[in-house]
């Protein structure tokens, strides 16, 4: 796997070196859709916070740039083209990274992002911006039993909560963790099904969940069970990003590619 130190392949004549700043469901995609193009070379970044992550199609690194600057000297290294942000919805640093380091070197860059879950009828959600307006949320409900479902690196905020018992639903095994007075980790890995989801919520006996808006459909089956079963949702919204082309697809992706990273002239 390659890593920051790695130096950079030789391209062919007519060659276009992309970035794919991954880690997604659509970041795989991506890379796997792009596999067979021999007139690109394409390179998938993780950012590493995930143990044993999956490894896209292709060539890959795992790990920071080290801001901006890093990133900028990377593309400039690599003598890559274009940048794709595919990182998850709110890995909301690196994109405003990528902006900046595209700025800076004038290369394209496209946003692939998920739509955002829109509330349906017959929900009962709360909207919120950050984890201490959860919090305050969490304690003017009275809720006691918590499906919490924000990932292991952002639960600190929820441990001065002694009143309510929390399910921790994580990929790995949040180290530390948090001083809980009431909660148990689930280590689980979507996508997850609906009748999952429903035994879960009813087995537990689950007054609300807590998230972030990641969209997409991996995890989506929680908020029909909770619908269906009227549990109460505080959904995290996602915040700004740079304003650049957006995509929401794969297909539309790979549109954009063949319109704005063209090959090189002979």
């Amino acid at each position: 796997m390659r890593t920051d130190r790695s130096p950079p392949e030789p391209l062919a004549r007519g060659v276009r070196g992309l970035l794919i700043l991954g880690g997604t469901t659509e970041g795989y995609a991506l890379a796997e859709a792009l596999s067979e193009r021999s007139d690109l070379r394409v390179v998938s970044s993780l950012a590493g916070r995930t143990e044993q992550p999956r490894r896209p199609c292709g060539e890959s690194r795992i790990g920071g740039f080290g801001g901006i600057p890093g990133l900028i000297d990377y593309l400039r290294a690599q003598r890559l083209d274009a940048v794709i942000d595919a990182t998850h919805p709110f890995a909301a640093t690196m994109g405003w990274n990528a902006a900046a380091a595209c700025d800076a070197l004038g290369l394209p860059l496209l946003r692939l992002e998920r739509p955002a879950w829109q509330p349906q009828p017959g929900d009962d959600w709360q909207q919120i911006d950050d984890w201490p307006a959860a919090v305050a949320a969490l304690q003017r409900s009275g809720a006691r039993r918590v499906l919490l479902a924000v990932g292991r690196q952002e639960l600190a905020p929820f441990a001065a909560l002694d009143a309510v018992s929390f399910l921790i639903r994580a990929v790995s095994a949040p180290r530390p963790l948090p001083a809980f007075k009431d909660a148990r980790v689930l280590l689980a890995r979507g996508p997850f099904t609906l009748v999952d989801e429903r035994a879960l919520l009813a087995d537990e006996r689950i007054d609300t969940i807590v998230c972030k808006n990641s969209g997409g459909a991996a995890t989506a089956a929680k908020l029909r069970a909770a619908r269906e079963l009227g549990v109460r949702v505080i959904m995290r919204q996602r915040a700004p990003r740079p304003p650049t082309t957006l995509a929401t697809d794969v297909q539309a992706a790979l549109a954009w590619l063949d319109t704005n990273v063209s090959k090189p002239s002979d």
